[in-house]
């Protein structure tokens, strides 16, 4: 810090008498000093200390002055009592008066109220009041001061005691200092700075102590001892430092901590007052002789830099070290004023007035770069007088003018080095510990390097001019010097020759990464030089200290800044010149991604595909770098034609052109057309084969309509297909496109032997529903197969049909796909039928599964029993054509038959219980005679497994709701008992629970008439209502024959042939007539007709002749097992025709014959099932249903 004297005035009266300047203020803009001189107000202009007007007003010694915050008003006080108020354009508006002479006066900075004090009381004024309130206090008040916020007023007293009052006057705190009376308060000072949490007020008495304090009254650290009396305390504006004068007869600077820094202006008397200009470094001090000195403070720059590493003073005895990368700061505090400041590597130095400290950069991890945590080290408590410092790895070296001395962290003197002239510049430029290297430049020109380990100097260079700033190179080669006339020269160390110089340095630096390149700064310029190119600028404030990478370390005034520079100048420079490696390296210390790719293409284009790729991985341009590595690979297979790698390198770049002729040249046109084409350009690819081959005018037109293909345009593409003779392309686009007019043209323009394309046409001809053109092309081609596939899936049957009446060969090819067609719309009858044409018996047995099934789940019984007919009808066509599967199939048609009549059955009880749902009596269309047979026949029926949809539940029920209303009360009653065990549903649970109960009341028999009807025409046997055996008789075990629609039992007995009679014999046997001539004729009438065959009594008296066949009969009876009734030729014989009924059952299944043993009863049989019926029954029914009701063949059908 030095105290450079602006102007110096000296106050006399007219006598020349020396007048005692006792107070100083400041005009808050600081353009005029207000000073109390004699009984006088001087007003001064800071800015060169003429007097602009001094004011008269007072009658005697004016004690203090004051200006008001807001610049408006100012005031003074005297010992004659008064208190005169001024305005800013220095004209007198108020006067008001104490009862003593007046010590001091302070303006509140808020409210601008003034305090004035006196010896035995203070008042305070302000401008909206017409009185001045005054408060008494017990001693003189010497000094006052209002806190920045302008609530309270601190008072200093002559008894050494501090008050402070709030704004009413009202004392609030009381601060005695330890000396009392002996040692009276005469300054204190508020701190201005915004900065501190609390208000800290400074205390100088003539105790000669400086103290501070908090609004609260507690003492901040310890009082700091003074060698004077002090007589002023003022603070800076921002309260960073405190100036002191007194009757050491000097101003010295403090801290605001009351560190002493150093000295601002001796003076030849006593220092009354000290006041700093706002907001600058200029102070005013006031003396006892009359002597007004105003002084500009300079605080020097005390600073040390390495790499990224700042260091530098603040607050005087602060240091803080900036990381310049990173931001990162850490501060210091020595609590001594900083002297000098040297850093390096990892350690610190920081020179304070009696001593030297060694920091460490403390780190765990020494990699880590960018920790900023210093600890002590190692002191040297000396006082050391020296111009440098620099510090090293294990010694600190101190120049002092023209020597240079080297010490240990010990203090030990370990080498001494004296120069010819004065030492101007140093510098560590590094080494191995304990042995580093130094840069000295001395006045007289002379370049010196010195280890630290080595007495002898060592002379580099000898300039003619003194030496300003030096720095050398990263490898050492190089050395950058700026002398006194401000040109930077640039010298080889090795050869001692001058490389170059430029005009306009200040200071220089060479890059730590780049061998040579090296920036330095200038009349506002920053300037960067690469090699020996030209220099390239930019403006720049400051001095340039140090270049790390792309990184400028640059001081403005007092603060460092790291400056990003992109170091794009120089590499373009190296691009110039095509020296691509040397332009990596400038890049890699920081340029702009399109400098990376730039350089990247140069070197690309330059063919120095290393530096190529290592810049492209830098910009991640993964296309580049397959470019590269596919020339490498090349390459290393032996390819060495540049030519042609820069071919690829253009076609890559987009210069086709170039391409092209490099590609032409090297004899590669094929690529040459390749890129054309794959880029579109199909109008240059003509142009570079002009009129070659047409095989490469082919090869294009097809490439060009791939190109519109893939760009949307199909309609051009297909046209282009076309004309290249491509037609599967072509067909391809019309056809995914739908263009049916553009494809009807292309199939009949082509050749029918050209079957490929033609079959593309049909395909998407039926694709797009097309039939009948589909239908043309295959015609066209010839393709029968192909035509009757088209027809069967579209459903086309008619057109099918006629193809299979002119060529058979189709007819499974047809007729099957219709049958499952008509199967899968429901039609399975008809679908059964197409099976059968096609002679597929097999699939035919599945339609009607499928469809029985269905039936029995719908519950549809009827049509399940016609199902199960046809099935087993089916089975027996089967049975005929196929040796392997007969007995399978005669199974199948035994059990099949035996399912049929169970679920016609069936449905007219099924039908009876569900009408039983809505109503409260079950309603049949049956009588109950009927429907009671039925539900007999079926439990007689169902003594093994019950089919699946066969409800016993209901068939019970019903046999008992039947059997009460007629008369069959014991079979009721066991049928109630039966349903007891079963699962009733709930709808009937109630009716049978209320019937098993009624029942009880009817007799326990049935009624002989129902007995009567059971009997057994063979054995007369009368049989119970419901025989767990079957349908058989329970003594001569012969199947009942029954009606298929009433259900009872018809008077037929079934009788078998011997076994040498054929069943062709047989019927001309019984077809014989009979030849006794004396008999009368026979009474029935045999009334076959091609529908059925029925026997008619005619009308007369019964032969009264043993019949043979009823002799046969009773002769065979007997025994527990059933024995057939066998007949003879002499039997067959004697039959009537008209007697016998015939089932004649087709292959392999033998014909069954039954005899009629009652003349009255008619009984016609369908010729089609061969189901027997009551001959008015079946002609109710025929007429009824226009079919036969069980195998539904029309009445109208041949049989």
């Amino acid at each position: 810090m030095r105290a450079v004297p602006a102007w110096i005035d000296k106050v006399h009266d007219r006598d020349k008498v020396e007048q005692c300047i006792y107070d100083l203020a400041f005009k808050p803009d600081g353009s005029q000093l207000i000073v109390a001189a004699g009984n006088r107000v001087l007003v001064y202009d800071t800015s060169d200390g003429t007097l602009i007007q001094p004011l008269k007003g007072h009658k005697d010694t004016v004690y203090c002055v004051a200006y008001a915050k807001d610049g408006k008003r100012f005031a003074s006080g005297s010992a004659d009592k008064s208190i005169i108020i001024w305005t800013s354009k220095l004209e007198g508006i108020l006067k008001y008066t104490h009862n003593d002479s007046i010590q001091c006066v302070a303006y509140n900075p808020v409210t601008h109220q003034l305090a004035s004090c006196s010896s035995g009381d203070f008042g305070l004024w302000s401008p909206e009041q017409k009185s001045v309130s005054k408060h008494k206090v017990s001693s003189k008040i010497t000094c006052c001061g209002w806190t920045n916020d302008g609530q309270y007023l601190a008072l200093g007293m002559m008894n050494g005691v501090v008050s402070i009052r709030n704004k009413n006057g009202e004392e609030k705190v009381k601060i005695e200092r330890p000396g009392g009376s002996s040692c009276p308060i005469w300054s204190i000072a508020w701190n201005p700075s915004k900065d501190e949490h609390n208000d800290i007020l400074a205390v100088a008495d003539w105790g000669q102590k400086l103290s501070f304090y908090q609004l609260s009254g507690k003492q901040i650290g310890k009082d700091r001892t003074l060698t004077y009396d002090p007589c002023c305390v003022s603070y800076f504006s921002k309260g960073e430092y405190i100036v002191l004068g007194g009757s050491d007869k000097q101003a010295s600077l403090y801290t605001k901590d009351g560190v002493r820094l150093g000295t601002i202006g001796e003076q030849n008397s006593w220092v009354w007052t000290c006041r700093v200009k706002p907001d600058s470094n200029y102070v005013v001090l006031g003396c006892q002789d009359g002597t007004i000195a105003f002084y500009q403070l300079i605080f020097s720059t005390v600073h040390g830099l390495y790499k990224d590493r700042y260091a530098y003073r603040d607050s005087m005895t602060d240091v803080i070290v900036q990381h310049l990368i990173t931001e990162q700061k850490v501060r210091i505090k020595c609590r001594e004023l900083v002297k000098k400041i040297a850093i390096y590597r990892n350690r610190l130095a920081i020179q304070l007035p009696e001593k030297i400290l060694i920091y460490e950069l403390y780190s765990v991890d020494s990699s880590d770069t960018t920790l900023m945590h210093y600890s002590i080290k190692e002191k040297i408590c000396r006082k050391f007088e020296c111009n440098l410092l620099v510090v090293c790895s294990q010694h600190i070296i101190l120049c002092q003018e023209k020597r240079l001395q080297c010490l240990s962290f010990t203090s030990v003197k370990e080498k001494e080095w004296l120069m010819e002239s004065l030492i101007r510049y140093i510098k560590v430029i590094g080494g191995p510990p304990g042995r580093e290297g130094l840069l000295v430049g001395l006045k007289n020109g002379a370049i010196l390097k010195i280890f630290v380990d080595n007495p002898f100097a060592i002379t580099l260079l000898k300039l003619s001019t003194s030496v300003r700033c030096l720095d050398m190179s990263a490898s050492r080669n190089m050395l950058a010097v700026v002398d006194e006339h401000n040109t930077l020269l640039v010298y080889d160390i090795n050869t001692k020759e001058l490389l170059f110089q430029e005009p306009n340095a200040n200071s220089v630096a060479w890059n730590t990464q780049c061998e040579d390149m090296l920036c330095f700064s200038g009349s506002g310029y920053l300037n960067i030089k690469a090699s020996n190119f030209p220099v390239h600028q930019q403006k720049l404030q400051g001095f340039v200290v140090g270049y790390n990478g792309s990184k400028i370390f640059c001081l403005h005034v007092y603060s460092m800044s790291a400056v990003e520079v992109p170091q794009s100048a120089p590499m373009y420079q190296y691009l110039e010149r095509r020296m691509f490696k040397e332009a990596y390296r400038i890049a890699c210390l920081g340029v702009t991604d399109n400098d990376w790719r730039d350089l990247a293409t140069e070197a690309l284009e330059g063919l120095d595909f290393d530096t190529a790729k290592k810049a492209f991985i830098r910009v991640r341009d993964l296309r580049y770098l397959e470019l590269i590595n596919s020339i490498e690979e090349r390459k290393k297979r032996g390819e060495n034609d540049n030519e042609l790698f820069l071919a690829d390198v253009y076609a890559y770049q987009g210069k086709f052109h170039e391409a092209a002729k490099l590609y032409k040249r090297t004899g590669h046109e094929s690529r040459a057309l390749s890129m054309y084409t794959d880029l579109r350009m199909f109008e240059y690819a003509k142009e570079f084969i002009g009129a070659t081959d047409p095989k490469n005018s082919r090869m294009l037109m097809t490439k060009q309509a791939d190109w519109a293909k893939s760009s949307k345009e199909p309609r051009a593409a297909a046209e282009m297909y076309l004309s290249a003779g491509e037609h599967l392309k072509a067909i391809d686009i019309i056809g995914d496109h739908g263009w049916a007019d553009m494809l009807i043209d292309i199939a009949r323009k082509l050749d029918k032997a050209e079957r490929e394309p033609l079959a593309k046409c049909a395909f998407y001809f039926k694709k797009l529903k097309h039939h009948g053109y589909a239908s043309e092309t295959y015609s066209k081609m010839g393709d029968l197969q192909a035509l009757v596939q088209l027809h069967v899936e579209t459903c086309h049957w008619d057109e099918a049909f006629s193809l299979v009446e002119k060529h058979t060969q189709f007819r499974d090819d047809v007729y099957v796909p219709y049958a499952q067609w008509l199967a899968e719309n429901d039609r399975f009858e008809e679908a059964q039928k197409a099976f059968h044409k096609a002679g597929r018996q097999n699939e035919a047995v599945k339609v009607l599964e499928q469809l029985t099934h269905n039936a029995v789940v719908e519950s549809r019984f009827n049509d399940a029993g016609y199902y199960y007919w046809m099935l087993s009808m089916q089975c027996l066509d089967i049975a005929r054509e196929s040796e392997e599967q007969m007995d399978e199939m005669l199974k199948k048609f035994e059990r099949f038959q035996h399912l049929a009549e169970l679920y016609h059955v069936y449905h007219s009880i099924q039908r009876y219980t569900v009408r039983s749902r809505s109503l409260d009596e079950p309603f049949s269309s049956h009588m109950p005679e009927t429907l009671f047979n039925i539900c007999r026949f079926l439990l007689s029926n169902l003594t093994k497994d019950i089919p699946l949809g066969i409800s016993k539940v209901n068939t019970l029920y019903a046999l008992a709701k039947q059997s009460r209303k007629l008369g069959a009360y014991k079979l009721a009653r066991y049928s109630y008992e039966k349903l007891q065990d079963l699962h009733v549903p709930s709808r009937f649970q109630e009716s049978i629970e209320l019937d098993s109960l009624t029942i009880r009341s009817k007799p326990f028999h049935d009624s002989e008439d129902l007995i009567e009807g059971m009997m057994c025409y063979r054995c007369s046997t009368n049989n119970p209502l419901l025989n767990n055996q079957g349908s058989v008789c329970i003594n001569c075990k012969q199947p009942f024959i029954y009606s298929a629609s009433s259900y009872e039992v018809l008077p037929l007995v079934q009788f078998y042939l011997e076994e040498d009679i054929s069943d062709e014999e047989a019927v001309s046997l019984i077809d014989l007539e009979v030849p006794h001539v004396d008999r009368k004729a026979a009474r029935w009438q045999d009334m076959s007709s091609g529908e059925s065959q029925s026997l008619k009594l005619d009308e007369g008296v019964d032969d009264s002749e043993e019949d043979p066949f009823t002799t046969k009969m009773s002769f065979e009876q007997g025994g527990s097992n059933f024995v057939p009734v066998k007949v003879s030729h002499s039997v067959l014989r004697s039959m009537s025709r008209r007697d016998v009924l015939i089932k004649r059952w087709p292959r392999p299944l033998k014909w069954e014959y039954f005899r009629s043993l009652l003349p009255d009863v008619s009984i016609t049989m369908c010729p089609t099932c061969f189901k027997m019926f009551h001959s008015e029954d079946y002609e109710l029914l025929v007429l009824q249903h226009s079919c036969c009701p069980y195998c539904r063949r029309p009445i109208d059908e041949p049989n």
